[in-house]
């Protein structure tokens, strides 16, 4: 082989291993590119995770979680609606919905809620708050919304089809509901407000919107055009609590609404009725669980009860004396009939500086 011959191929091999080199050093970059991408994802990812979880995001708050909503900063909804005015400005309101200590009422409960609020219905005042946005769910206080839509839909006489779905809903019901048959639209409402029948909510629901779905559908609607940041509805009843879930603040406008109807006002004050019904005997006997009602707390005026395992006990109840009237939300409360009673006398004497009703003690745990 000739001196040029040999020249050549070191050259050939210096070319290879110079190209090998390159290579190599690509390789190497865009894995260190796809590491990179890789950790940057990561950290997004649980942000992302730790921002949903910190400001309510989409989904509500585990039914034993402690943590609070801020104040719903967007104009929508929880499903991307686009928000309305709120129906009532609640005033007074801290940093995420907790306590401040510029509230009217201060009061620490050594068993306390998971969320509550004390407010004045028709200035929207807060005098007592406990996490008041955080995002939990409601169980039957679902109902005050199935209420306000049934009452703007449809008029009192109306007859309601009794289906199977809704004779067959479980949980709370009024349980004789005739299959095939009409009820009193007017009826129904009192079945679905005092003793909570989920087996009214269907029946209504089907009438109003011709599916329950279709119903569930408006129920966010009108959520969203009231103002209500917080709250997401998944089924006419509450009996389901996957994806049904509000807060307090929502609920404090929810009762302002529904009392300015009047043939809700009439119903959720009522403690027991007596209803015409296509049974034998032609009556149906109904009495209102509320224990505010039952136990007779001077100057109630509704509203409404719920509970499933994962809520805890819930109510939203209402009250009125020397024309002031005000509204407690409990959400997941250990005795919610003596801690709305205890917070609305606070409101009454403490803040409104009225005289002390004698009333029968209610018992703990009602």
């Amino acid at each position: 082989m000739t001196p040029s011959h040999q020249r050549r191929r070191r050259q050939t091999a210096a070319r290879r291993r110079r190209r090998r080199r390159a290579l190599l050093a690509v390789a190497i970059t865009l894995v260190a590119v796809a590491v990179a991408v890789a950790v940057v994802m990561a950290f997004a990812g649980e942000g992302a995770a730790h921002e949903s979880t910190a400001t309510g995001g989409h989904r509500p708050l585990d039914h034993g979680a402690t943590a609070t909503a801020t104040a719903p900063a967007a104009a929508r909804s929880p499903i991307g609606l686009p928000l309305g005015k709120p129906a009532l400005a609640l005033t007074g309101i801290g940093a995420g919905g907790r306590e401040s200590n510029r509230d009217p009422v201060h009061h620490a409960f050594p068993e306390p809620p998971h969320a509550g609020l004390l407010f004045n219905l028709s200035t929207g005042q807060v005098l007592w708050q406990h996490n008041a946005y955080a995002r939990l769910r409601i169980a039957s206080l679902t109902k005050m919304m199935t209420a306000l839509i049934t009452v703007t839909s449809a008029p009192p006489d109306a007859p309601v089809p009794i289906t199977k779905e809704a004779v067959e809903m479980p949980g709370s019901k009024l349980g004789v509901l005739p299959l095939g048959k009409h009820v009193k639209l007017e009826t129904l409402l009192y079945g679905l407000l005092l003793p909570s029948g989920n087996d009214a909510a269907v029946a209504l629901a089907q009438h109003v919107a011709g599916t329950v779905d279709k119903f569930v559908t408006r129920m966010n609607v009108e959520a969203a055009k009231l103002g209500m940041g917080c709250t997401r509805y998944s089924s006419p009843s509450g009996y389901y609590d996957q994806d049904n879930f509000s807060c307090a603040a929502d609920l404090a406008l929810l009762a302002h609404v529904d009392l300015e109807q009047p043939r809700i006002a009439s119903v959720v004050r009522t403690y027991s009725a007596i209803l015409p019904f296509p049974i034998k005997g032609g009556k149906l006997y109904i009495y209102n669980n509320n224990p505010l009602l039952i136990y007779k707390y001077p100057g109630v005026t509704g509203m409404k009860t719920g509970e499933t395992e994962a809520a805890g006990r819930c109510l939203v109840a209402t009250a009125e004396r020397h024309g002031v009237r005000l509204g407690v939300v409990l959400l997941h409360s250990p005795d919610p009939g003596t801690q709305a009673a205890y917070l609305l006398n606070r409101g009454f004497e403490g803040v409104y500086h009225q005289a002390p009703v004698p009333a029968p003690p209610i018992p703990p745990g009602a």
